[in-house]
């Protein structure tokens, strides 16, 4: 298992860095990154057929989040470049059609655990309207008993590597409500701003540090890791 660490200098290094997740993977070595990306709103496909996306972009812009397409699908996220985690685990895929749900299972159960033992209990699934609608989230209750979105996932797979990532709002809920509220209203899409939930509001911690090191421990899980490298690094 390869475990990449840090972030790049630049949005688009950074998102090279994950990239090379997929090449390790591909080559037969699972490989596993946790890290707080740069501040953006990262905009999915599926956002950029719409007629708003244009002002969409000038409104996460204006609020200090540079807009960013990412090349899958599902709606914008937000990151705080503070205190928003994201995480990605690649495999080998030896057969590109099986495997789906799997990967998605173990990568759901090992964020559960990673939250359980910081003092959320997350519940699978989202409340109506939240940010990057999807099957496969996980959700808290809030101190005032709202049920709040803290972690969304997805998946892409290729021929010979599949990478399960994910989002994890850890902190400062309320400017990234206000963010995605903007956002999503100039796209014409619902969202719902009390959807919007974080690990501390659910009585975890607010510092993104541990959080990210217990989802690190999780999504290795058995594994030997054999290097730990940095997100700087060449290719």
């Amino acid at each position: 298992m390869r475990v990449l660490r840090g972030r790049a200098d630049s949005i688009p290094a950074d998102r090279d860095a994950t990239r090379r997740l997929l090449s390790s993977a591909a080559d037969g070595e699972p490989a596993v990154r946790v890290w707080v990306p740069h501040r953006q709103v990262a905009f999915g496909r599926r956002d950029a057929e719409l007629e708003g996306y244009d002002r969409a972009r000038e409104t996460a812009d204006d609020r200090g989040f540079p807009p960013i397409e990412r090349s899958v699908g599902g709606r914008a996220v937000a990151y705080d470049g503070e205190t928003t985690l994201a995480f990605a685990r690649a495999e080998p895929v030896a057969e590109y059609r099986q495997g789906t749900t799997d990967r998605y299972e173990r990568a759901t159960t090992a964020v559960e655990r990673a939250l359980e033992g910081l003092g959320p209990s997350p519940v699978r699934g989202e409340p109506d309207d939240a940010f990057c609608p999807g099957t496969h989230s996980l959700s808290t209750e809030g101190r005032d008993g709202q049920r709040r979105k803290v972690v969304g996932i997805a998946q892409r797979v290729r021929q010979d590597a599949a990478l399960v990532a994910g989002v994890v709002l850890v902190a400062n809920r309320e400017g990234l409500a206000d963010v995605l509220e903007g956002v999503y209203g100039t796209l014409g899409l619902s969202l719902e701003p009390a959807s919007v939930g974080t690990v501390a509001d659910a009585d975890g911690p607010a510092d993104p540090e541990p959080v990210r090191r217990a989802l690190e421990d999780e999504l290795v899980g058995d594994a030997t890791v054999g290097s730990i490298d940095d997100a700087e690094s060449e290719p």
